[in-house]
This record gives C-alpha cells, structure tokens and sequence, in this order.
C-alpha cells in the first residue's frame, strides 16, 4: 500500500510538470513585424554597402554574372563606381514607403516591355547579400506571373524592374525541342526585403532579407484581368491591361488596395472615369453605363472589319503561320464617329447618329470609344 501510495504520487508530480511545460509552449511570444520605414533604411544601407563592397563580372554573350567581394588591397572598381553598367535607380511606393531600387542593365532587349501583370518568361538566379545562393533556374527559362494579387504571383520587386527591360526574339525550335532567344533584356536587381519576402522567412532566406536577382526576360505574355464577381473568374474587357495604362508609364497599380498602397500618388493613378477602380479591373472603362466588351463590339454592318468580334486595340497584321486564313484587322478601336448625320436635317442623337469614316479608326492619340463616355449617345 505505502509503495503504490509512492508510485501515485510521482504520477501526479510528473502531471504537474508537464502541465506547466505544455503552458509555457502555448504562451509563445508574438514577435511583432517591424515598421516597413524603419526596416528600409537598414535594407538600403545594407544595399548600398554592398554595393560599393562588390564588383561584376558579366559575359558579353550570355549575359552571365559573376558578383565577388572586393578583397582587401583589390583594385577591382565596385558595382557603385563602375560605369560599364551604370547603376540606375527605380523609385517605387509600397506600404507608404518611398524605396529606391537600385538595378543594372546588362542588355535592354528588342521587342516589348512586360508591364507589371504580365506574365513573362525568364531564366534568373537570386543570392542573399552574403552570397548565398537561394534559388536558379540553372539558365533554363521559367514562365512567371508578375501580379502581385495571383496565387502564384511573384514578389513584388519583379513586376518593378521587369517593365524597364524588353523580351528578346525567339529563334527556330530545334530538333530536339529546345527553344532559345537572341537579344533578350538582362539585369540585376538589388530588392530590399519590403519588395521581397519581407517577414515571412523561406528556404534559405531569413526574415527581412534583401534579394539580389540576376535575370534573362525571354518572352511575355500579356493579361487582361477584369473580374467578373458573378462568374467568378477573370473574364476581362477586350483591353490588355498593359493597354489600359493611361498615363504611359508601364505600370498599372490597384488605389483600391489601400494596405500596400495607402496613399498612392495621384500621377500613378489609371481611372479614367475616377470611380476607385483602375481601367485595368474596371469593366467600364468610362463609367457611361455601358461596358468596355459591349462598346468594343463590332457592329453587324462594320464599315471597316476583319474576322474578329471585336475591335483590335490597334490594327493587327495576319498571321505567317497561318496561309490558309487571313487574321488581319487593319482598323483600331475607333473614336466617337465624326462623319456625315445619318439624317443631315436633323441634330445628332442616339436614333441620329453620325457614320464612322477611316479617320474615326487611324487618327493618332484619338480619343476611343470605351474611353468616351459620351458615346454609345445618352438616352435623354
């Protein structure tokens, strides 16, 4: 009796400990995320430390790059000092932080410049500012999502510096399937972590890291992301959002978003009918109550046509690749029509339209139709 009266009483205070261990693991300390000011002035002097600490070696061919410490005594001129590749800086407004991010330009590129949404094609490698190499494509191109708000979107600091570079030309496929580009855009970018992973830490990059990218730009693929709640999937408005930049400066940015952007400078604002949505997610571009798909729409008797439904953008060539049909749209999206009333005796209204003439679909800087809410006419 005297020895289970023993044993019981080690049970209970081998209980008690565990107990008091299991509450000590669930009171864990929250760590909270640092203030995104404070940590990018550390993240640029960080930056630009490395920067004047550290030289490249690029491959005029490839456009591999080598980046090395300076050693001690070196003679070696640094990436800050070099002018080879003069260091540019890219100013961009995230989590009302005014960044400066500092990239090279290897080569620029031939073709067309992805905007911030796209999807592009790129073969990359990203280091930590210590060296450590975290992730490569090991040379091969990869196709990526440049919008922030996808599920397999990347980090933020891609969709800035990509818009400043041009996709290359692609050759021939080979015989084995390989396909390969010539005069691609190719560049390093120096991220502060706001731009990057900020908080959140991954495989071999530690919470509130840097990134330095070394990348190709392949190839693109551009979007059109208008939402349609109803149907639930993107459905977009017949406008590519690179398209649907107003101001022409290669970005398109959400003011809705007033997390990431909470004061978002005006200038970079794209709404035209200023209704809080961005043309690029706005169904109705000019808020006239009809929407941009249903203004783009071809009518029936379309003087000027080609085999789309819809009016291109811009005139479109046919297609090589294609002998047997003709693709070509030699018309863009046309302005409110300028040519004679339907009725000249009488005043032009919605049963007493004007008629398009070629100039209506060819005039430089034109004012298009699903920017213009005075057309479709209003019913009065």
């Amino acid at each position: 009796m005297n020895k289970f009266k023993y044993y019981f009483v080690l049970l209970l205070a081998g209980l008690a400990i565990v107990s008091c261990n299991k509450s000590d693991d669930d009171d864990s300390v929250v760590v909270p995320v640092r203030d995104y000011a404070e940590q990018y002035k550390a993240d640029n002097d960080s930056i630009e430390k490395f920067l004047k600490t550290n030289y490249i070696v690029v491959d005029k061919t490839t456009f591999d790059v080598k980046i090395q410490k300076i050693p001690a005594g070196g003679n070696q001129v640094s990436i800050w000092d070099q002018q080879e590749y003069p260091l540019k800086v890219r100013p961009v407004y995230s989590r009302d932080v005014n960044y400066k991010v500092y990239y090279l330009t290897l080569n620029k590129g031939v073709g067309d410049a992805p905007c911030n949404f796209d999807e592009v094609t790129v073969s990359y490698t990203g280091t930590l500012l210590n060296g450590t190499q975290f992730d490569t494509s090991y040379g091969l191109a990869r196709d990526f999502n440049l919008n922030i708000y996808a599920s397999d979107g990347v980090i933020e600091g891609w969709g800035e510096i990509m818009p400043q570079f041009k996709v290359g030309t692609r050759n021939p496929t080979g015989d084995d399937g390989t396909i390969t580009y010539n005069d691609y855009g190719a560049g390093v970018m120096f991220l502060p972590s706001g731009l990057g992973y900020y908080a959140n830490s991954k495989t071999d990059i530690p919470a509130y890291s840097p990134l330095v990218f070394s990348f190709k730009l392949f190839a693109l693929k551009r979007s059109d992301l208008e939402y349609s709640a109803s149907a639930q999937a993107i459905v977009g408005d017949g406008v590519p959002t690179y398209l649907e930049d107003v101001n022409g400066d290669g970005y398109v940015y959400n003011q809705g978003d007033t997390v990431r952007y909470p004061k978002l400078p005006d200038e970079l604002i794209d709404d035209t009918d200023k209704d809080g949505i961005p043309d690029f997610l706005d169904l109705d571009d000019d808020g006239d109550g009809y929407t941009t798909r249903f203004e783009l729409t071809k009518p029936t008797d379309a003087p000027f046509s080609g085999l789309s439904k819809y009016y291109p953008y811009d005139p479109v060539l046919d297609n090589p690749a294609t002998p047997n049909v003709d693709e070509s749209e030699l018309w863009g999206i046309p302005r409110r029509p300028t040519g004679e009333l339907t009725d000249p005796a009488k005043p032009e209204s919605i049963t007493n339209p004007r008629k398009f003439v070629p100039e209506d679909y060819t005039t430089p800087g034109r004012l298009r139709i699903h920017l213009d809410k005075t057309y479709p006419y209003q019913k009065n």
